[in-house]
């Protein structure tokens, strides 16, 4: 459900809204104007933020990656860099704080996700910009984690229960070498921020994960017990995890999901359970259609996010800021 407001005239700071649109009415016509803008209206916006995990800000004055940089700047949110995550995904550097979304070829659904959940180290903000829309698709879906909890513990009351108390293991493979075709392509000495075999396994340690190396030089490593279901400020549930982007988009799992999923006690997840957590964070989600200067900012763990395939000669160009 789409909700527009035309500057702050009207938040109502409700969860039913997802997302919240706000228009700039023509007041705010530079830069400098939209960091003071944003300043100034900085306790409303947070305030909307956590109410409905999202906010996109439409005709405001950006236009590029340091344009882009100065907005999200005026939120004051912490830095989380691309190079401190274990993100397997490929991406590239435009500031300090903007890189590239993932790379993965415009053919290829991104499927919805809380960003690096698969991990013990996530960002709790995730912010796009669009500079150049596709001309066909390349949509962001978005879709609420309090709504897919809250769904999910009605169709599957004892599962659900099991992953909240259990947790959850992801398993991924790391290839010897940095895979810019594929979505997951971000070799293991970049995902670790390492140079050696030595180094590798010594970060792997003090992250609790269990390893074994491929013949090939691969990395298959698997996290401890993870948090897939999480309590927030004010009791509000979240299911917050990378289930449905590993059972629909890492290779292998959808024929299977043991390879890369299981509950917290290494015991499998149902291909039934997995089928109803796919359909009802399906039946939630919003697609978020872009136009050139759109900026989004989502609260990580209020929402998950995804992209659509693209197609078309105009080179879709959506770069991301992370926040803690």
């Amino acid at each position: 459900m789409s909700y527009t407001s035309t500057m702050l005239e009207g938040l109502e700071y409700s969860q039913a809204h997802f997302p919240t649109v706000i228009v700039n009415d023509g007041s705010v016509g530079t830069l400098d104007q939209a960091t003071t803008w944003i300043s100034e209206n900085l306790s409303s916006l947070k305030k909307e933020l956590s109410s409905t995990g999202a906010i996109l800000f439409r005709g405001f004055p950006v236009t590029n990656a340091e344009s882009y940089d100065a907005f999200f700047s005026a939120f004051n949110y912490a830095n989380f860099t691309y190079k401190e995550s274990l993100s397997n995904a490929v991406r590239i550097n435009h500031t300090e704080l903007v890189f590239t979304a993932n790379e993965a070829p415009k053919d290829v659904e991104i499927f919805l996700h809380n960003e690096m959940a698969q991990t013990p180290i996530y960002p709790s903000i995730i912010s796009l910009f669009c500079e150049n829309a596709a001309e066909k698709g390349g949509a962001t879906a978005l879709c609420r984690s309090d709504s897919v909890y809250d769904q999910l513990a009605q169709k599957e009351p004892e599962l659900t229960d099991k992953l909240e108390r259990l947790g959850i293991k992801y398993t991924t493979t790391m290839p010897k070498e940095d895979s810019p075709e594929s979505g997951q392509g971000r070799s293991w000495r970049s995902t670790l921020g390492v140079k050696s075999v030595d180094q590798a396994e010594d970060k792997l340690r003090s992250l609790d994960y269990s390893w074994r190396w491929g013949e090939d030089g691969s990395l298959v490593a698997q996290t401890a017990a993870l948090p897939a279901i999480k309590t927030l400020e004010g009791g509000r549930k979240v299911f917050f995890n990378q289930i449905v982007a590993a059972y629909q988009g890492w290779k292998g799992v959808k024929e299977d999901p043991s390879c890369a999923l299981c509950f917290g006690d290494d015991s499998a997840f149902p291909v039934s359970f997995l089928e109803n957590v796919v359909s009802i964070a399906k039946s939630l989600s919003f697609d978020l259609e872009w136009q050139d200067g759109d900026v989004a900012i989502v609260d990580n763990h209020l929402a998950m996010h995804g992209r659509l395939p693209y197609s078309g000669e105009r080179k879709r160009k959506v770069l991301v800021v992370l926040g803690k």
